[in-house]
């Protein structure tokens, strides 16, 4: 069996009940529920959350709430594979324990079904812990800077102030759109990033983290013109 769950608390200070806000006409969780239930790769869709308007919402889009988040994981500070462990133990405990889980964020309106569907043929032909989305950076990140607390500015890396950006090893980060993995593995390890995780890459042009006012609207730029495009 595969579970998809769907972290969405209420708090938000940054952008108020940003996982309901209205995103192109819908609240911005609806774009994930929709892509999991879509690709047709999940026999339970879930959402963990602590408030009850974000449920309402979850049900409405044909999601599962069958339980609350504890207000333990629900502040500032908790890691998401703390609230995923909750719910893998959760479920197990009431006779419904999925084999593979699938973490998807609240806030990924970009994320498509065929990726949902690769990165998950990947996990299981590799055997790996984890596979999660990720993109290249737009710049070398050899060649990024620190800024100090006068507004000084010294290279992150010295050692490549000169070197030639074609020279320079492509590196690549988390793309905060979802992460695949064992029960197990989401069980034992609070991160996905181990010697026995695979990045799943995705075009720069399907990824934007959505964490201030500013992003937002970027987002919704972005989703503009990936819908005139399609």
């Amino acid at each position: 069996m595969r579970a998809c769950l769907i972290p969405a608390r209420g708090g938000s200070k940054r952008i108020p009940k940003k996982n309901i806000r209205s995103f192109h006409g819908k609240p911005i969780i609806g774009w994930s529920i929709e892509a999991a239930r879509q690709s047709g790769l999940f026999d339970e869709v879930l959402v963990s959350t602590d408030d009850d308007e974000v449920a309402r919402v979850a049900l409405d889009f044909g999601a599962e709430v069958p339980f609350r988040r504890p207000a333990a994981l629900a502040d500032d500070h908790t890691g998401t594979f703390a609230v995923v462990r909750h719910a893998v133990e959760f479920m197990e405990s009431a006779g419904r324990d999925a084999e593979q889980w699938c973490c998807l964020h609240a806030t990924a309106p970009f994320v498509r079904e065929r990726h949902l569907r690769a990165a998950h043929q990947l996990l299981v032909d590799t055997g790996a812990d984890f596979t999660f989305s990720a993109t290249t950076f737009a710049f070398p990140v050899q060649r990024s800077l620190l800024i100090d607390s006068d507004g000084a500015v010294t290279p992150h890396f010295p050692e490549h102030l000169m070197t030639r950006s074609q020279d320079l090893e492509p590196a690549v980060h988390d793309a905060g759109q979802f992460y695949w993995g064992t029960a197990r593995s989401f069980v034992r390890y609070d991160s996905p990033f181990s010697a026995r995780s695979l990045a799943y890459l995705l075009p720069r042009t399907e990824v934007q983290d959505i964490d201030t006012p500013d992003d937002w609207q970027v987002a919704e730029r972005l989703f503009a013109q990936r819908t005139c495009d399609s």
